[in-house]
């Protein structure tokens, strides 16, 4: 038989991989149950969990239950043995830190926002690089079990090369975060789209795990998806695959921030939603929202707009609904294009899911082509403002227990 050079550590490295996901997947289990589920003999399943565990990586828990002899030794991983830095760079300049551990607890977090008025590349870089220095010094003794840095970032991004190619609200384009800051930090860089970050971490930690085909879409200032097919997250030729927001709903429509008009996002966002409001306030019409916003109508937003409808607002509810069904438009060429086992909505809009989901639902059921699609399982986010962290965060810990999915 030839030999091929690397083959056998390359097996062993897939082959610990496989052990290490199994176990993370399963939260505790014998080894016995790993050898069945992996189909790898009980010496080779014995010697790589003896490794892990040497590593830190996983330890023994109280041993299980037994129909007979002795209880088997259980196995878990050791969520302290490293951790992950996550940042989520949204389009409002808001800028989320998070410090993980191996089983997705966040277990320090920080907030920065960027100065108002236009930055500079140079010092979007400096804030970053400043943040997570000092971050990282918070963490004492354990900055030594840092094992990488995942950033989510709005707008197109290279994931493979980890470049920023355009972000619009803060105007960069072709920006190399990940060359950037691993020269600043010393320290593995991943960077991704944040939709495209929040679908992973869905798969990992939301309820999209066990789904090997959906679309979560965010739905914020922006409205972006991410896509995964077959367990594999899309990219595209040009890394734009899951635009879903510059996908056109009516070629009379609004203009869009991207320059084209009538795109979903011209219809779907928060700033859309904000608005359709203030239009109807113009025209006369009442709502609590004049009282809650004193008159200055500027301070009108998602979260207000939201409030109000739930104290009965017909206003604020009428607005809501009409961003459900514009949504509904989105999601209905998404399940033709993809034709994904489930949709997932995040973002700052899926906070009023009493209001925008029973208008999906309707269009939906109404406009789907098959029965099957008609009744797609379409829910919103159960990881809150935090999706796209906790999606940053996955890129990295994707990196260790497994590749399929972020790559």
């Amino acid at each position: 038989m030839m030999h091929i050079p690397g083959s056998f550590q390359l097996m062993k490295s897939l082959n610990r991989t496989l052990i290490l996901n199994t176990i993370r997947t399963k939260g505790v289990i014998p080894r016995s149950e790993i050898a069945k589920l992996t189909k790898l003999t009980p010496p080779t399943v014995t010697n790589i969990v003896n490794e892990l565990i040497r590593e830190d990586l996983v330890v023994e828990t109280e041993p299980g239950t037994s129909s007979g002899g002795r209880k088997p030794i259980l196995l878990s991983i050791n969520g302290k043995a490293r951790f992950i830095i996550g940042v989520d760079i949204g389009v409002s300049g808001k800028i989320r830190f998070g410090v993980s551990d191996l089983n997705g607890q966040i277990v320090k977090r920080e907030v920065k926002h960027l100065p108002n008025g236009s930055t500079s590349e140079k010092e979007f870089v400096k804030l970053l690089v400043t943040s997570l220095r000092a971050l990282i010094g918070s963490l004492g003794s354990d900055k030594e079990k840092l094992i990488g840095v995942g950033i989510a970032m709005h707008g197109m991004v290279d994931s493979e090369q980890g470049i920023a190619l355009w972000a619009p609200s803060l105007k960069f384009k072709d920006l190399p975060l990940k060359e950037e800051l691993e020269r600043a930090l010393n320290l593995p860089i991943r960077v991704e789209n944040d939709a495209k970050a929040l679908a992973i971490g869905e798969v990992w930690f939301g309820n999209g795990q066990g789904e090997e085909s959906l679309v979560c879409i965010n739905v914020g200032e922006g409205v972006g998806a991410g896509v995964i097919l077959d367990g594999k997250l899309l990219h595209g030729n040009d890394h734009i695959a899951g635009e879903v927001g510059h996908t056109i709903i009516d070629l009379s429509g609004p203009k869009c921030s991207c320059g084209n008009y009538g795109c979903l996002q011209a219809f779907a966002s928060g700033q859309a939603l904000k608005e359709r409001a203030l239009k109807e306030l113009a025209l006369g019409r009442s709502s609590v929202l004049q009282e809650k916003c004193k008159g200055d109508f500027d301070l009108v937003d998602g979260r207000l707009i939201y409030e109000a409808a739930l104290e009965g607002d017909s206003l604020s509810i009428d607005v809501l609904h009409q961003t459900g069904r514009y949504l509904a438009v989105g999601i209905l060429n998404i399940l033709h294009f993809y034709n994904p086992g489930r949709i997932i909505i995040g973002g700052g809009v899926s906070k009023a899911e009493r209001f925008i989901l029973e208008p999906i639902h309707e269009l939906v059921k109404k406009r789907a082509l098959t029965p099957r699609s008609k009744n797609t399982r379409i829910t919103v986010s159960e990881l809150g403002e935090e999706g796209s962290l906790v999606g940053a965060i996955t890129l990295v810990l994707s990196e260790l227990f497994t590749q399929s999915i972020s790559r």
